[in-house]
């Protein structure tokens, strides 16, 4: 069976990060199994931080954004392998 990847998009512009604090550890790393609405990044817009979740039980399988760099609306910021 074909695995299926899911991307994660950004649902508006603003700063992508990977971890809730400077001091803490990212939510996730390529290769980490991850639940359904498990969180999975930060964006943040004017201030205003979004939890981005996990749209499906699967696997984490490339981190496409980089750490505290802006994003466009609908670019990709993870990949996704569904389980």
């Amino acid at each position: 069976m074909d695995a299926k990847l899911v991307e994660v998009r950004a649902p508006i512009a603003g700063v992508f990060y990977r971890k809730p604090s400077p001091e803490s550890p990212p939510y996730v790393e390529a290769g980490d199994s991850v639940k359904k609405k498990q969180v999975l990044c930060l964006l943040e817009t004017m201030k205003v931080f979004q939890k981005i979740k996990s749209p499906v039980n699967g696997k984490v399988v490339e981190i496409v954004a980089q750490n505290e760099q802006p994003v466009s609306d609908n670019d990709v910021l993870l990949i996704m392998e569904e389980e």
